[in-house]
């Protein structure tokens, strides 16, 4: 392996005891680019040709207050395939916020956990007294990579195929976007959404391959919400008003303390161009939901599939980290209980029908993103380590067949979210790998797995050293060659 070593960045952290700057969440603060990395079991197919793209958080200084491992700077992580060789590069996200930390030399913001008053500074976007780290989500549209923070930052732009850094995308609204921006492939379009503390409190826009925001749109809200993603159809957009927000008497004491209300769960459906006059709201049963998979039309319906959480505001973990119990609680997939699920909204009769699809709790879930929009027939979820945000897992759901296949991770080696990568001229829609990072605690290493999805269950076919342990985080997504370099798929 050939290794580049950047200029260090500044760092004030501390050793600490705190469940989420430790083992796999132990921040990363290297940053480097290799070539010919070292393949440990199989070999690198030359089937595939484009770029993986991980979005990790990684703490740079001391927190001010109480640390929740989604208050970290964003490092996103690639690999490169190309001709059967995989090279590898990452690098923080330069935010403003990390920028002014860089020159500081300390912590400037709070976090989630903190109360209000804790930053030192305001911060950008439509949360402003919250850092605004990117560290969320990633996408690929129009050539870039676009890093967001699901508190609605001002997204970031990156090369990624070299990772340079291209600043704040210039079409970004003053309300900010929202992590879980969604890229149609077949028409190149970027759809997004933002909420915010006033009215409307929610807006929804649509950007072209070129980045020129050409819609843009008010969905109003009752109040202050917390959504977390949305869906697309081929011709429809779904937002969310879900009954999980802050408590609105406590929120004007300046205290965002999140309640389950006694709300049905609701959903706008416009069309992709479509104004706030043409919204049609769908009612559905209470819940929360973190991440939806993909919705398409059929007949008078457009059908959608996310996971359902069956308890979306969970009580303390008792028997974890004494001091942390809440926080162990809200980002332990087993407490909130998570499954996959199935909405169908009728256009004709206004009603909405639910199904469960799946018992198991999983979510992270992805599909091959050359169907999205469209009728999909499998859908890769991950599964998690109980009483953790570490995923240990994977389940490949066949909705044709009703059946499904899994992979498991040995314990102590914990897996990064997981696009599909087709094939160059695949056939089947699972004509591809799952590609995903792997943070080996047992070998203190980390290495990027590949899993032939026709052959699911056989688990990787190939493992290539990564040149530093990273650190665990939240998203990721695949982008193809031809894909970044035209804006559109095929």
């Amino acid at each position: 392996m050939k290794l580049e070593r950047l200029p260090p960045v500044k760092t004030s952290l501390r050793s600490s005891n705190h469940p989420y700057l430790n083992g796999a969440w132990t921040p990363l603060h290297e940053e480097v680019n290799a070539w010919d990395l070292e393949v440990i079991e199989g070999t690198v197919p030359s089937d595939i040709d484009g770029v993986y793209l991980r979005n990790t958080e990684n703490q740079v200084h001391q927190p001010l207050g109480r640390h929740h491992p989604f208050d970290a700077d964003s490092m996103i992580h690639q690999i490169d395939f190309s001709n059967g060789k995989a090279s590898y590069r990452n690098r923080f996200v330069r935010t403003r916020c990390f920028q002014a930390e860089q020159i500081a030399g300390e912590s400037l913001w709070g976090g989630l956990a903190d109360p209000a008053g804790t930053s030192r500074r305001p911060g950008f976007g439509a949360h402003g007294s919250l850092k605004d780290n990117a560290s969320t989500d990633v996408v690929v549209h129009g050539g870039k990579a676009l890093a967001t923070f699901y508190q609605c930052g001002e997204a970031y732009m990156l090369d990624p195929e070299t990772l340079e850094q291209m600043g704040v995308a210039p079409w970004a609204p003053l309300d900010g976007v929202s992590a879980h921006c969604k890229v149609d492939e077949r028409t190149g379009d970027l759809l997004f959404f933002n909420y915010s503390k006033h009215a409307p409190y929610m807006h929804y826009g649509v950007v072209d391959p070129s980045g020129r925001l050409k819609h843009y749109t008010p969905i109003p809200l009752p109040g202050p919400r917390l959504p977390h993603d949305m869906a697309f159809s081929e011709n429809y957009s779904i937002l969310n008003d879900l009954p999980v927000f802050w408590n609105a008497s406590l929120l004007e004491r300046g205290i965002h303390a999140v309640r389950m209300h006694d709300l049905p769960s609701r959903f706008a459906i416009l069309p992709r161009y479509g104004t706030e006059k043409d919204i049609r709201w769908f009612e559905a049963d209470p819940t929360y939901v973190l991440h939806f998979l993909n919705a398409y039309e059929q007949g008078d319906e457009i059908i959608m599939d996310g996971y359902f959480q069956e308890d979306p505001i969970p009580k303390p973990l008792t028997d974890g980290p004494k001091g942390y119990e809440h926080l162990m609680a809200y980002i332990d997939e087993h407490s909130f209980k998570p499954k996959l699920h199935r909405w169908r909204f009728n256009l004709a009769t206004g009603k909405t029908v639910e199904e469960r699809l799946d018992d198991r709790i999983v979510e992270f879930g992805m599909i091959n993103q050359r169907v999205a929009g469209q009728r999909h027939r499998y859908i890769y979820s991950t599964t998690t380590k109980p009483g953790w945000f570490l995923f240990n897992g994977f389940i490949k759901h066949d909705l044709d067949t009703g059946t499904s296949e899994e992979v498991r991770l040995e314990e102590g080696r914990y897996a990064s979210e997981a696009p599909f990568v087709p094939r160059i001229n695949a056939k089947d829609e699972d004509d591809g790998y799952l590609v995903s990072f792997v943070v080996d605690e047992n070998a203190g290493k980390s290495e990027c797995i590949l899993i032939d999805c026709k052959r699911f269950s056989d688990g990787p076919v190939v493992r290539i050293a990564l040149p530093h342990k990273i650190s665990s985080g939240t998203h990721s997504c695949w982008a193809d060659r031809g894909f970044i370099r035209n804006g559109k798929a095929g």
